[in-house]
């Protein structure tokens, strides 16, 4: 077991990645804290895997203050940090308001920032690992998504920030940024294309989303979790400050050359 003998506190632990994670980190031995807004969905996750829930706002100082005294309360030591939760953001600069900007930021990067900053000092002890959770939107932009896209470019110097000042600590930091991942938030968006008429069904929409993605189809959270397992664990002892492309080989494509690729 990768993780035996580690404590983990994985934020957005309720659903898609963090959920996924959570459970893999326990089938690898870890303790868990799972933290978020839905009473109900950790609640769920809790029972089936036994993890710590904790309700709490990610980019609540107080929130997360309390999470992490209630994890090192609990079980003694603090290794790992996931930070997965995380939002949307759906509107171009000039649509955008001051507030949807802030809304972006506090979702995307702020979450990160407040849940780093309060578990460092313990993950520092431990000699540990933080993991956070990006985006391809991270190195390329969608289109209407500015907050979005700006805080998850955002993530990534963050991490890269934290790597050098807490590398020579023991602590490694990394970046996994996947492309469409099968999860609520990515249904949501599927079910536009739907509305839009674009896919007569949210299946469809998958495959037309990712129609241009090497390995044609959308990852799992599974498989999302399975880099985060890599990155939290000793497997990666020697990586620090890196990111993991997770997109399916979207971001190897050379964007103007797509037509020709549709020929014939």
């Amino acid at each position: 077991m990768r993780l035996s003998g580690k404590v983990a506190v994985i934020s957005g632990g309720g659903s898609g990645i963090g959920e996924a994670t959570a459970r893999r980190f326990v089938a690898e031995g870890a303790r868990v804290a799972i933290a978020g807004r839905s009473r109900e969905r950790l609640g769920a996750v809790a029972r089936d895997t036994g993890a710590l829930p904790i309700v709490a706002d990610a980019s609540n100082d107080a929130d997360v203050d309390a999470a992490v005294r209630a994890v090192l309360d609990a079980f003694g030591r603090l290794d790992v940090v996931v930070a997965s939760a995380g939002g949307g953001g759906t509107a171009d600069v000039l649509a955008a308001s001051h507030a949807d900007m802030a809304a972006s930021v506090e979702s995307n990067l702020l979450t990160a920032f407040v849940l780093a900053r309060a578990a460092l000092p313990a993950v520092i002890e431990a000699r540990g690992a933080v993991v956070l959770v990006a985006s391809l939107a991270a190195h390329a932009a969608p289109p209407s998504n500015a907050g979005y896209t700006a805080a998850k470019h955002a993530l990534v110097g963050l991490a890269r920030s934290m790597a050098r000042d807490y590398g020579p600590l023991g602590v490694r930091t990394n970046v996994v940024s996947p492309g469409w991942v099968r999860t609520d938030m990515a249904d949501v968006e599927m079910d536009r294309l739907v509305a839009a008429g674009r896919a007569p069904s949210r299946e469809d929409a998958y495959v037309l989303a990712t129609s241009d993605v090497p390995l044609r189809r959308p990852a799992t959270p599974e498989e999302i979790a399975s880099i985060c397992l890599f990155l939290a664990s000793e497997d990666s002892s020697y990586v620090n400050g890196a990111v993991v492309m997770a997109d399916g080989g979207s971001s190897a494509v050379d964007v103007p050359t797509l037509a020709f690729g549709r020929e014939g």
